[in-house]
């Protein structure tokens, strides 16, 4: 499986963002595309590989994980509220 570094790069992001007090939002290898994805997608963040000619077009698994993502930071958002 290629990821191209972007599991780094999203940890290396979070850094900052905890220097600010922000809160970190992950998904859970309860999303089964996480076990299914073959070019992104990581318990860190939606993310793709596009591929040597950056050409490779977004999976199905990858837009059910930015769906499950969004979902996730939406019913977080809501409980924050509550």
């Amino acid at each position: 499986m290629m990821h191209g570094g972007q599991e780094t790069t999203l940890l290396s992001m979070m850094l900052p963002l905890l220097h600010h007090g922000m809160l970190i939002l992950g998904l859970p290898y309860a999303e089964r595309d996480l076990t299914l994805t073959r070019s992104g997608g990581t318990p860190y963040g939606a993310s793709h590989t596009a591929g040597p000619a950056s050409d490779e077009p977004i999976t199905e698994h990858e837009k059910r994980l930015c769906v499950a993502l969004g979902r996730r930071l939406a019913e977080f958002a809501v409980k924050l509220a509550n």
